[in-house]
């Protein structure tokens, strides 16, 4: 049986028993199963229905969404079943697409047409243009992100070491016996793509290049605290810290790259600190790496690097699904939380240790400062990492 993600069912029950007619957002990084999930739904739902891509659909073209509906208004017509289905998948490709949607979405409701809508897309930059505004009160979005550790394991088999380094795509993991090709597909098909098709075509971005750049560093120094003026230090082309932030923000709303800002109760400085940089995937690491698993495994350092990414990609993945849930980082002089949680204002510390080596001063000095609801590590004397990795976060509250 083909795996099928928990968020299935969530939307199928709102497709069916739902009593009042909505528009389903459904959005994500590229190749998260976002079409394969909206398949399952028409398929176990066993309704009338329509599957379109704008893939390969002019950006400028203005008559493309209302030409489906049309398609979609003649078929139930044909049908006596009711309701009916129309799924767009890639709707972002399209301009004004909102308000497109809009104005067809407002004709059925006027004419009492029973048409419920699924609109699939690849970034939340989709939210971002013109969503929220045009089509207010009568969306409700949902965020697919990256696989879990629970998720491939159950569909794939994988290890706690293997999803380390494999990551969460599941259209790569096919090709997990051959590390070279697998690491060109991870590159070219997911990370340019999603780079040059879901930023680059939806947002000015004035240069291109030094976005890739900031790109290429950043997922290089995962878990790792760098100041913008750092960074610069290793452009070749020219750039100030607010491009460069800017660039940052961009690649964290397309599922790739984030910057964890530093904690403080205190927003200005949350906002002036160096970012800590986290994939939202360890794939993105392992794809742009020199290494190996196993030369990964064998080097203890970058190991515990690695998995310090793998937990803050399922904190910073839970955190886009629920948006009371912010994560930070904290450091004061010698001292440093890998990350802190903060969920409806109560906050937690995590540490992440990988080895008996070094203590927990850093920890012992944010509980003495902040006093936090907990502090916990993660790992070695503490919650096993590869249980943490299936854990829902707000259950640490509980």
């Amino acid at each position: 049986m083909t795996y099928q993600r928990p968020e299935k069912i969530q939307i199928q029950n709102r497709l069916q028993h739902e009593p009042r007619r909505f528009i389903q957002v459904i959005y994500g990084p590229r190749q998260v199963g976002k079409t394969t999930l909206a398949r399952q739904v028409i398929r176990d739902l066993n309704i009338p229905h329509s599957l379109e891509a704008a893939d390969a659909v002019p950006a400028s073209d203005q008559v493309w969404i209302a030409q489906q509906w049309e398609n979609a208004r003649a078929k139930q017509q044909l049908s006596s079943e009711t309701p009916y289905l129309l799924v767009i998948d890639e709707v972002q490709k399209i301009d004004n697409w909102s308000e497109q949607v809009k104005a067809e979405w407002d004709r059925d409701t006027m004419e009492e047409r029973d048409i419920r809508v699924i609109l699939l897309g690849s970034s939340r930059l989709m939210l971002q243009q013109g969503l929220t505004e045009s089509l207010a009160g009568r969306f409700e979005a949902m965020y697919l992100g990256h696989w879990s550790y629970g998720e491939m394991k159950e569909a794939f088999g994988l290890s706690p070491e293997e999803y380390i380094w494999y990551g969460g795509y599941p259209g790569a993991i096919a090709l997990k016996e051959d590390e070279d090709r697998w690491k060109s597909y991870v590159r070219d098909s997911l990370l340019e793509t999603s780079i040059s098709r879901d930023i680059l075509m939806l947002t000015r971005v004035d240069k291109p290049a030094l976005m890739k750049r900031l790109f290429e560093i950043g997922s290089a120094y995962s878990g790792q605290v760098l100041s913008f003026t750092k960074v610069m230090g290793q452009l070749a082309d020219a750039g100030n810290t607010t491009t460069l932030s800017n660039y940052l923000e961009l690649l964290n709303e397309a599922g790739l790259l984030g910057g964890l800002e530093k904690y403080s109760p205190n927003l200005v400085r949350k906002r002036s600190s160096s970012p800590k940089f986290m994939v939202h995937n360890t794939a993105i690491m392992s794809g742009i790496s020199n290494e190996t698993f196993e030369t990964l495994q064998a080097d203890h350092k970058a190991w515990g690097r690695w998995v310090e990414s793998a937990v803050g990609a399922h904190l910073l993945n839970q955190s886009f699904k629920d948006k009371k849930i912010s994560i930070y980082y904290w450091r004061e002089g010698n001292d440093e939380v890998d990350f802190v949680v903060e969920y409806k204002k109560r906050i937690i510390a995590l540490e992440v240790k990988t080895s008996k080596v070094g203590g927990l001063s850093g920890k012992n000095a944010f509980v003495k400062t902040y006093k936090p609801e907990k502090a916990l590590v993660i790992g070695t004397d503490g919650i096993p990492w590869e249980d943490f990795l299936q854990m829902d976060i707000v259950s640490l509250y509980s």
